[in-house]
């Protein structure tokens, strides 16, 4: 099987930034084969080494890949008024973000700033995390919907404790499409040196670009 980054950039050769983003997707499917030791440990690095404010770390990556325990954290993610995680059965890893507290200082700072640090630590955590699995040629997809309380249950979270995050992890399934990623143009989402309102702009039939050997087509919205 070819891995993700193989598919986008035609070989195995050393990726560019540029190319690692355009890479990375959330994967809904996944091959029925274990991650090696090595990436999970490879995986834990990535996150130990992110920034945060006040270097605080405020995580707990738990890595679950234990088949039972695992199943009973992926049926938290859905139920069946709400299904649209079941693919989470799939996946043989699912890695949870636990909350830490924060130093005292930070924890005042973010109180008088009305600025929730903790939530852009976990994000630069989970970014971490998702970029160097696709470096790895593993997919990735993280998951805010859950039974909090069931899953800290499981995983024996002590009760002062959030769970922030899931992340799903694994060897994507074979010959899943590659879509072109739809994002805002960058005139929309950007701007120098003052704020700008949002602006309506026409869609655009622009030229496919070339990143890293890969045809992409831009979209507009």
């Amino acid at each position: 099987m070819r891995e993700a980054a193989d598919i986008l950039f035609g070989g195995g050769e050393e990726m560019r930034f540029d190319e690692l983003i355009l890479a990375r997707r959330s994967v809904r499917k996944y091959q029925a084969k274990a991650v090696e030791a090595e990436k999970l440990q490879a995986l834990i690095e990535a996150v130990r080494m992110a920034p945060s404010a006040s270097n605080a770390q405020p995580w707990k990556l738990i890595v679950v890949d234990d088949p039972a325990i695992k199943e009973k954290v992926a049926r938290a993610t859905f139920s069946g008024a709400v299904p649209f995680n079941k693919f989470v059965l799939e996946a043989p890893v699912i890695a949870v973000l636990a909350v830490e507290k924060h130093s005292a200082l930070t924890q005042v700072v973010g109180w008088l700033k009305g600025r929730p640090f903790y939530l852009m630590d976990i994000g630069i955590a989970a970014a971490h995390f998702c970029l160097q699995a696709t470096e790895l040629g593993l997919g990735t997809c993280m998951l805010g919907w859950f039974d909090e309380a069931e899953v800290k249950k499981i995983l024996h979270v002590p009760r002062a404790i959030r769970v922030g995050l899931l992340i799903t992890l694994g060897y994507e399934a074979e010959n899943l499409p590659v879509h072109a990623k739809v994002r805002k143009a960058a005139e929309v989402m950007s701007s120098r040196n003052s704020y700008e309102p949002p602006r309506a702009v026409a869609h655009l039939d622009l030229p496919p670009m070339r990143v890293g050997g890969f045809k992409v087509q831009v979209q507009q919205e």
